[in-house]
């Protein structure tokens, strides 16, 4: 299970501006670099990745069940709670007192919380169950220095 091991606000006024490389970089064959200044721009990355600080909260994770989407053990997760959840959305959900992140999927009326990879055993939300969306999941920063 995929669980979140801390969470953090979003800070409302903090600014983080970082030079960034004019032009992009090619995944495959290179190409000619760029002429110019590759340096012109600065990035800031808190507006980059959060569109409502007040209601953004970051969280860090532990466990596999996330893998196939990308999210690994030891990611930091950026987490809206004023996105709406729909079909599909990887969320942040209070579980039966615990925390944990998961794909929402909607089946006509049942509800259910599944892993990815779907190796795991879907959670069916039912009436019974002590369910809560904390947030929607819109980023995953991860250190590719151990992979």
């Amino acid at each position: 299970m995929l669980k979140v091991v801390s969470t953090t606000q979003a800070a409302e006024s903090a600014t983080l501006e970082l030079p960034v490389f004019y032009g992009s970089v090619r995944a495959g064959f290179p190409t000619p670099a760029d002429d110019g200044a590759p340096f012109d721009n600065k990035l800031d990355l808190n507006a980059l990745l959060i569109k409502q600080p007040a209601a953004t909260f970051f969280v860090r994770v532990e466990g596999d069940a996330m893998q196939d989407v990308g999210v690994w053990s030891g990611d930091l997760l950026v987490v809206d709670r004023s996105l709406t959840a729909v079909d599909r959305s990887i969320v942040i959900a209070a579980l039966d007192g615990d925390l944990i992140v998961r794909r929402l999927r909607r089946v006509g009326k049942r509800v259910f919380l599944e892993p990815e990879p779907n190796e795991g055993e879907a959670i069916e939300i039912t009436v019974e169950t002590n369910f809560e969306v904390w947030g929607v999941v819109t980023f995953v920063v991860h250190s590719l220095e151990n992979r």
